[in-house]
């Protein structure tokens, strides 16, 4: 019998599935599909307290999302990271003494952080049209939003949690002294017992409230926002994001991606249904005219490498515009009997935070998950971590260290291990992707398909053509039993 049946396999659910194992609690989570495989594989890649909150006086959420970005840079230095953001100035916008109150805000509720203060900055951009000659500069951090989770459900893993992904739950009953819960998996269906559930299924929490349980609704609901981005070829100089205010109120980053491209987001597009994660022509038409408000040479449908949406599931405050709804989280408890706890809302710069909410608000004591790195994260200069594997393994080139290294820090260790030479690392299929690599995220990362690994354990579909993708699944497919 497990403590803890979780139901989701987004950043919430392998968070709390880590929280509980560093808690010592026997812990099941699954996933009906690959961890990330929606909301949380589909974020602006941020780690930030959210600039804009401010402006909806939500001060506890920005002060709490700028103390976790502050631990998360310690938890896994490989996977978060410092990022510049320099906002173009527009008078038709929020008025400079506004901006200049905001950011000064900004930095006193991050007052423990040790990222750079805020400044005025002269402008000098070619890519900027005129006239944008001054602006600010304030700091957050970038995040590997997908890496983030995998690195979550490794660790909980690691505690002895047991990860299913590909595994639906299909309903549970209660019990006397606990759950029974059906599953449903590749192999048949399979029965289950836990004490207590969490139902952290993201935009389908309320669904699997409906369809998968005998008890009353929850009296919380759901706000269904999706996000839309676009990814071009690197279309700005330096390695700092912008922050582009627009007429109707919102903001716009575009923010340098995977080296080569800018990723440019995002939209507040209110949706009914969950599976509405697509970008639409509106979107799309909408992020290429706010970026153009600023750009000198405009951009067009053509120059989209790829785009992605996501489907956010806020809390449901009863703002009435999307743009507007509370980014915070909200759990409810229904202990009429074991209890079931569902997790409404939240965002993965707080998740880590949730996941001691959850456990204080089941009774169970909490571990330290603050000060324990994150799988790869034991390090403490990324370039001294890049210069040894480099030394160790010449026979990779640079790049593909760089990028190994920022994907699984000190663990790169084990996914190259005793490897003398590119022989020995297997198959090529391209970007750098060798069969010893495929091989670890199979083995240890949960990794069935190749759009697993290319846009989830990494992001080298970007990069990688149909034929090295089709070579990849078709390697895939021989390796299983």
């Amino acid at each position: 019998m497990y403590d803890l049946l979780i139901i989701g396999g987004g950043i919430n659910g392998t968070a709390i599935a880590r929280a509980a194992a560093v808690a010592g609690q026997k812990v099941l989570l699954v996933e009906q599909d690959d961890l990330a495989q929606a909301t949380s594989s589909a974020s602006t890649k941020l780690m930030h307290g959210g600039l804009r909150y401010l402006e909806h006086y939500e001060f506890r959420l920005v002060h709490e999302s700028l103390t976790e970005r502050s631990i998360m840079l310690q938890m896994a230095p490989h996977l978060v990271r410092p990022l510049e953001f320099r906002i173009a100035h527009n008078t038709d916008m929020r008025p400079w003494p506004v901006m200049r109150l905001g950011l000064w805000l900004y930095d006193l509720l991050a007052w423990r952080g040790k990222l750079p203060r805020s400044r005025a900055i002269r402008l000098d951009d070619p890519a900027l049209q005129a006239p944008h000659g001054r602006g600010f500069s304030y700091w957050d951090a970038r995040a590997d939003d997908a890496r983030l989770v995998v690195a979550n459900a490794r660790d909980a893993a690691d505690l002895g949690a047991t990860i299913l992904t590909r595994t639906r739950f299909a309903d549970a009953m209660r019990r006397d002294n606990g759950w029974a819960a059906s599953l449903e998996t590749a192999r048949g269906a399979q029965d289950v017992s836990a004490g207590m559930i969490i139902n952290a299924a993201g935009p389908w929490a309320e669904q699997v409230l409906r369809t998968s349980f005998c008890a009353p609704p929850a009296s919380s609901r759901l706000r269904l926002v999706r996000g839309s981005h676009i990814i071009v070829k690197r279309c700005f100089a330096g390695d700092h994001a912008w922050l582009f205010q627009q007429p109707d109120g919102r903001i716009i980053f575009a923010i340098p991606y995977q080296q080569d491209y800018t990723l440019i987001g995002t939209t507040d597009a209110p949706v009914d249904d969950p599976d509405d994660a697509y970008i639409s022509a509106e979107e799309t038409g909408y992020l290429l005219t706010a970026i153009n408000r600023y750009r000198s040479t405009p951009l067009h449908a053509a120059d989209i490498i790829s785009s992605y949406a996501g489907i956010r599931a806020l809390h449901d405050d009863g703002a009435g515009d999307a743009s507007a709804v509370s980014r915070d989280y909200h759990l409810d408890l229904d202990s009429a009997g074991p209890p079931l706890l569902s997790v409404f809302g939240g965002k993965i710069t707080t998740a880590r935070h949730l996941a001691d909410d959850v456990l204080a608000r089941l009774g169970i004591p909490r571990g330290d998950t603050r000060h324990r790195p994150l799988p790869g994260g034991d390090f403490s200069s990324f370039d001294d971590l890049c210069t040894s594997a480099q030394k160790r393994w010449p026979f990779l080139d640079g790049a593909t260290i760089d990028r190994m290294a920022r994907a699984y820090g000190t663990h790169i260790a084990r996914v190259i291990g005793d490897a003398q030479s590119g022989e020995e690392m297997g198959e090529d299929f391209g970007a750098g992707l060798y069969a010893r690599e495929v091989n670890y995220l199979i083995a240890q990362e949960w990794a069935a398909c190749a759009q697993d690994i290319v846009w989830r354990r990494s992001k080298l579909g970007l990069c990688m053509n149909m034929t090295q993708v089709e070579r990849l699944q078709a390697y895939i497919e021989e390796q299983k039993p």
